[in-house]
């Protein structure tokens, strides 16, 4: 080696020959740091194989993430991902176009990004995926027998002066309905935890949002604090015994001190930073969907998405009829009749049509065949709610009689947990119903993890504090309403059940549990169903008060759930957005302001050439005051023009746009 080095010095070798030199004689020293970037650049992953497998992340010189912490303890005491040894390095790249079944945002979405898979002794891989938006990663194991997972350790060590957007929890029962607190990382605590996703600023102001898909088989993640810049990632055990507690109410008493039984060869679920620069981005990235596993089902042309004429929420509440109103056959005609009328494509039947804990038990009132047939004649469909564990008692005969009645789905509620037995119910409901052909709009459920593209079936769900909250809270207010569209729905489709026509300003609003309304003006509703994503959509208010608002109505009635594009013209995390989408032909734009009043400008650009009828909905003058207040009016106008969005307090603004006769638009 002296003899080496001398010789090299005498020769004049500059250090890089001494070093490859090094690498030679220990092949290991050369793949300890990996590093690797998104296709544009900007994002950098370098990844670390020395005692510990370890990752850093940086927007362009930026440093998002130090080094951060990966592995798994399976079995005995075996840990994957510490003192690794690189067996093999694969570096590549990948482009590709994914037509979803259900568009959510795009008709198409292009993939594309870097990979590195390093496998390792000891039969296990570590995928990593870079994005131009964000980075994914995942273990993959080789195993002949079935394993035990006892720990899965991702420790994400944040900037210094890293802000996060805290959906804290205090239980593992839970809805995962939570409000977003900002505030710094290193504050929280390490008996903290939180649901996902999560939102990170970093000092810069780049977001990070925390995330996961491809979710089967294995529980869901959660993060605790660390008391100090980092977070960790927190999983429920298996669950090993349960409690009914209430009618609806699963608990889980006793967990094991693993986390997974589960296949020894498989692919784990993804875990996903998105990050973006602009606020804007998050609206539109799609790295959940993107990579979650693929389609399982040979058919999809009977998913139909659409607009749902919805009961609960309003508490059946119809008036100027000839028949006592609730949970019975006459009402559920007059809400089919208004669905045909404004072709709403269902009719949801939430709580009361079944004696709980039976769903073959069916109340005297609702002749739910003589329902279903009527509905089917005005070409309108019924969807069921139930009641989980009910449905898992009653398994086969329960789905047996929802196909002998001919209904178009269900809404699964009360499930409050993502353990790994629960998340494979979800997947079993999903299986079982698109054999079925049913739609499943899961409520009391985790966040979107990926399931909605393996079953396109799974057509929307819960996860998120909606409207319903209303009607006993006053804390559903505009400005958490400026933060879903950056926070929760980056994850997936939330079922918020938007469409309330009676409407007040936060000092006088009032939680009325039968006779509900919405914090923020008119328009601040309707301006959610293009802001808000979800392609099973709710119309939450009673008919009788939508047929008093044919204004609305003729929005309401036009307004798609799916998208053939989207465009994020203004978005500014919890104050205000405007998003643009269109489907078919026709431009829908949605904006929305926190309680701040506000004027926001925008372009037009988006259109191509061209001349649009616009019609607008926008916040009355005295919707500062009254909040239903709101005035429609149209202009013809063209690509190149500006538009002046006037906001109140809690406001909003929509508008349809279709191309005029004499004009061809791109």
């Amino acid at each position: 080696m002296f003899l080496m080095l001398r010789y090299m010095k005498n020769s004049g070798y500059s250090l890089v020959m001494l070093l490859l030199f090094l690498c030679f004689l220990n092949p290991g020293y050369s793949q300890s740091r990996i590093e690797i970037s998104s296709p544009d650049g900007h994002i950098k992953l370098d990844v670390t194989t020395d005692e510990q497998l370890t990752f850093r992340v940086f927007y362009d010189s930026i440093l998002l993430l130090d080094d951060s912490k990966l592995s798994m303890n399976i079995g005995e005491g075996e840990v994957l991902g510490l003192n690794p040894k690189i067996k093999k390095k694969i570096i590549s790249s990948f482009s590709d176009t994914i037509i979803p079944f259900v568009p959510e945002k795009f008709k198409t979405i292009p993939i594309n990004y870097n990979q590195l898979l390093l496998s390792f002794r000891g039969d296990y891989k570590v995928c990593f995926r870079v994005f131009n938006n964000g980075i994914g990663w995942r273990f993959e194991t080789s195993f002949k027998d079935e394993i035990i997972v006892n720990k899965e350790n991702t420790h994400f060590n944040l900037a210094d002066g890293s802000q996060i957007y805290f959906p804290e929890e205090e239980s593992f029962f839970s809805h995962n309905e939570r409000y977003y607190h900002k505030e710094p990382v290193n504050l929280i605590s390490v008996d903290r935890f939180c649901s996902l996703p999560a939102l990170v600023k970093s000092p810069e102001g780049i977001n990070i949002l925390i995330t996961e898909t491809a979710l089967n088989d294995y529980p869901g993640m959660w993060l605790r604090g660390t008391g100090s810049n980092g977070l960790r990632s927190l999983f429920p055990g298996v669950a090993e015994e349960e409690e009914q507690t209430s009618d609806r109410d699963v608990e889980v008493s006793r967990y094991a001190d693993h986390i997974a039984q589960t296949s020894g060869t498989r692919k784990f679920p993804w875990r996903i930073l998105a990050i973006e620069k602009e606020d804007a981005g998050l609206i539109t990235n799609q790295l959940s969907y993107i990579l979650a596993d693929t389609c399982r089902l040979d058919s999809t042309d009977w998913i139909k998405p659409g607009k749902v004429a919805w009961d609960w929420w309003n508490a059946l509440n119809i008036y100027g009829v000839d028949f006592k109103s609730g949970v019975n056959t006459d009402t559920y005609k007059y809400y089919i009749d208004f669905a045909s009328e404004y072709g709403i494509e269902y009719i949801i039947m939430d709580e009361g049509w079944y004696h709980l804990e039976d769903l073959l038990d069916v109340i005297p009132e609702i002749n739910m065949r003589e329902i279903v047939g009527y509905a089917h004649s005005k070409n309108v469909g019924v969807i069921l709610w139930v009641v989980w564990k009910t449905l898992e008692n009653q398994w086969e005969r329960a789905f047996d009689q929802f196909e002998a009645w001919g209904i178009k789905g269900i809404k699964v509620d009360f499930m409050q947990r993502d353990d790994q037995a629960m998340v494979n119910f979800y997947r079993r409901v999903a299986d079982e119903a698109a054999g079925r052909k049913l739609l499943v709009d899961f409520h009391g459920s985790y966040k979107p993890a990926g399931l909605r593209r393996e079953y396109p079936n799974v057509i929307s769900r819960e996860g998120v504090k909606g409207l319903e909250q209303s009607k006993w809270s006053d804390k559903n207010t505009p400005d958490h309403n400026l933060l879903l569209p950056f926070i929760r729905m980056v994850a997936g489709p939330m079922d918020f059940t938007p469409g309330a026509m009676i409407n007040a300003n936060s000092e006088n609003f009032r939680a009325i549990y039968q006779r509900p309304m919405s914090m923020g003006t008119r328009c601040h509703q309707l301006a959610m169903y293009v802001v808000f994503e979800s392609p099973l959509q709710m119309l939450c208010d009673n008919p009788s008060n939508y047929k008093r608002e044919p204004e609305c109505m003729e929005f309401l009635s036009a307004v798609p759930t799916v998208w053939d594009t989207t465009v994020v013209l203004s978005a500014s995390i919890g104050e205000q957005v405007i998003v643009a989408r269109k489907h078919n032909n026709k431009w829908f734009i949605g904006a929305m302001t926190n309680r701040e009043p506000r004027q926001l400008e925008t372009g037009l650009n988006f259109l191509g050439n061209g001349k649009f009828n616009m019609k607008i909905w926008k916040d009355g003058l005295n919707a500062d005051r009254f909040a239903s207040d709101f005035k429609m009016e149209s202009k013809e106008v063209k690509s190149n023009d500006r538009l002046l969005i006037d906001l109140a307090p809690g406001g909003g603004w929509a508008a349809i746009l279709e191309p005029v006769n004499d004009s061809i638009p791109d």
